[in-house]
């Protein structure tokens, strides 16, 4: 296995290392932006659905209201509802 280094280390010249150590650090930058967007991402995906649950249960409250207008369980406005008579 060392024969294999030393193999590796002979066969590497400098500007190969440095050509190296520049794509590390590329990805490794890369690797950081990536993990801030999804760090990101995951917050508005949380903040969407937050607000998607808020809304679903806006929507319910909405759909009872209605219902309920239209069993005749709450008494309506007089001046907009029609009398018995017509």
């Amino acid at each position: 296995m060392i024969d294999n280094e030393r193999d590796l280390s002979v066969r590497l010249t400098t500007p190969d290392l440095k050509s190296m150590e520049q794509r590390i650090a590329e990805l490794e930058a890369k690797l950081a932006l990536a993990e801030d967007l999804l760090e990101a991402l995951n917050g508005t995906v949380y903040r969407q659905q937050e607000r998607m649950d808020l809304l679903e249960s806006q929507l319910r409250l909405l759909y009872q209201q209605v219902r309920s207008l239209g069993s005749g369980e709450e008494p309506g406005d007089p001046a907009v509802e029609v009398p018995p008579h017509y």
